[in-house]
């Protein structure tokens, strides 16, 4: 189980960041397996408006400047056209997972790491908006683009780090401008004035974003009993409880406190919240980000897969 306190270690830092680049090619076809399955669901942004990329024709409106009508298509037929252009605003989405050595965390009640459903999620999520072709980017790692192989850009970005150590904490925002979505995917359980204060400097910025607590089912419930060694995987820290059911109901009570706390600063910010615990399918989680992001889903509410 994780603690709030320390700082990992650079040994089990670098650990992790060699056992994740093992595993991303594996998770990269998971990823795009989980993307394939939602995909149909999935709509881009496009809207005409001033731009380049040539969107449709529709017809011309007595009283528009006669310069807007695209003569070769109206020459086909007695009707006057205008070359719409596709609205082109600065819009990215920007992708983060948590990859710190907490997220390395499974319980005999789930057979995925948390780590690896965080990024899992991240790959599915930028292959869905390279097809709906948005830009996306992942903080701190790859710079946005608008590219179908998106998904395979944050991949090889992650693969390339090979021995360099995992950071911990939340991502760095002084790239993140206004018309952008971001998407943090992780546990969450920063400590929560980081949290807060993270979440309201990209809202001041005018981002939208999205958060996706990832946790292992037994850190939801804390199924233990008995004489049990809690070692936090990021300081070694160790925590000996003699009857650890005694300790249940204040776990799960300080648990939900601190995702209050949180889910109170997102809906101030008019930001989604979204609550996914790894022995479900990434596919339920997948889809509910894919909601709050085509404005289809309650942007604001706690929604728990």
């Amino acid at each position: 189980m994780r603690t709030l306190a320390g700082a990992p270690g650079p040994d089990a830092r670098t650990v992790e960041a060699k056992a994740l680049s093992a595993a991303l090619p594996e998770l990269l076809v998971e990823a795009q397996r989980v993307a394939a399955s939602v995909v149909a669901g999935w709509h881009g942004r496009r809207r005409p408006g001033a731009g380049e990329t040539f969107w449709q024709f529709r017809p011309f409106i007595s009283g528009e400047p006669a310069h807007r009508i695209d003569w070769r298509r109206s020459a086909r037929d007695d009707h006057l056209y205008v070359r719409e252009r596709e609205w082109e605003a600065a819009h990215t989405i920007w992708l983060w997972a948590d990859m710190s050595v907490s997220m390395a965390f499974r319980s005999p009640l789930s057979n995925v790491v948390k780590r690896d459903r965080a990024v899992v999620l991240m790959i599915a999520l930028a292959e869905l908006a390279a097809r709906g072709g948005e830009r996306v980017g992942a903080l701190g790692l790859a710079p946005p683009v608008a590219s179908r192989n998106a998904a395979e850009r944050i991949a090889t970005a992650l693969m390339h780090r090979g021995d360099e150590p995992v950071a911990s904490g939340l991502p760095a925002i002084g790239e993140v401008r206004g018309f952008s979505d971001v998407v943090a995917i992780g546990d969450l359980i920063d400590p929560v004035d980081d949290l807060v204060g993270w979440i309201e400097g990209l809202a001041g910025r005018g981002v939208r974003g999205h958060l996706v607590q990832v946790l292992d089912p037994a850190e939801e419930t804390f199924p233990f009993d008995g004489r049990t060694e809690f070692e936090d995987p990021e300081t070694g820290a160790r925590l000996v409880a003699g009857r650890a059911e005694d300790w249940r109901a204040a776990y799960r009570d300080r648990l939900a406190a601190h995702r209050e706390t949180v889910r109170a600063a997102a809906i101030r910010a008019g930001w989604s919240f979204i609550v996914h615990h790894t022995d479900r399918p990434a596919s339920e989680a997948l889809l509910a980000v894919h909601a709050a992001l085509s404005g289809s889903g309650g942007m604001a509410g706690g929604r728990q897969f």
